[in-house]
This record gives C-alpha cells, sequence and structure tokens, in this order.
C-alpha cells in the first residue's frame, strides 16, 4: 500500500505518495524529517542523515518526482528544470533514486526560498 507523507516548506505544504522501493522505506523509517532547503533550478534539495544505496538511479526526472540523491544524502523536490536541463526535461546534478511523487500541483515550491525550514511527516 502506498504510502503518504506531507511536506511543509515555509507557508507552502504538498502531500505526496511514496513508492515501494526501499529509500521510500528508508525515508519512512526517519520521518519526522527536518532540514534546511538549498535550491538549484527549480529544484529543492536537503540533507537527510539516511544513507540509502543508488537503486535504479535516473539521470533525469518527471515534474514532482521526489528522489534521493545518494551523493550528498538529500531528500530531492523536483518542481521544473535545473541547470543541468536542456529543453523541457528535469535533469538532476546526478542520477538520483526516485522514491515518491507530489500529490497535485508541484510547482507550489517556486516560492520556496534556500534557507527555509522544511519539515516532512506522515500525512
Amino acid at each position: 500500500m502506498a504510502s503518504k507523507i506531507r511536506i511543509t516548506a515555509g507557508q507552502v505544504s504538498a502531500d505526496a505518495t511514496l513508492n515501494d522501493s526501499e529509500t521510500a522505506k528508508a525515508i519512512q523509517a526517519a520521518l519526522p524529517i527536518e532540514g534546511t532547503a538549498q535550491t538549484w533550478g527549480d529544484e529543492i534539495y536537503f540533507s537527510i542523515g539516511v544513507n540509502a544505496q543508488p537503486e535504479d538511479p535516473q539521470a533525469a526526472v518527471d515534474l514532482g518526482d521526489l528522489a534521493y540523491w545518494p551523493p550528498g544524502a538529500a531528500f530531492c523536490i523536483f518542481f521544473g528544470p535545473t541547470p543541468m536541463s536542456t529543453g523541457d526535461e528535469i535533469r538532476p546534478a546526478s542520477p538520483v533514486n526516485v522514491f515518491g511523487k507530489i500529490d497535485g500541483d508541484p510547482t507550489v515550491f517556486k516560492s520556496v526560498r534556500s534557507g527555509t525550514t522544511v519539515t516532512i511527516t506522515e500525512a
């Protein structure tokens, strides 16, 4: 059964659905998680203290994907192009483990700035 989480960044909040990957299970087991947002194009990322191994790593992701970036042990929210993107693709800095997807409109995160506290809890 799919698990739900709530991501709150400043005044912005959205629910997301986790897939059944080992990465998703490790992140869910670590909840609640709090971090400080960093932005990179239309991506928010922050270190989360979860160490997951590469799991079907993807070099490009879809709008609204949640991913884990192994080199930075980071939780990533993708809501548009990054500096590595060409055209309409959404490209992380390096391959990531996609473990979930934002329910609804992920572009609500466009207003979140670096330094904002991000909290992840069960929905």
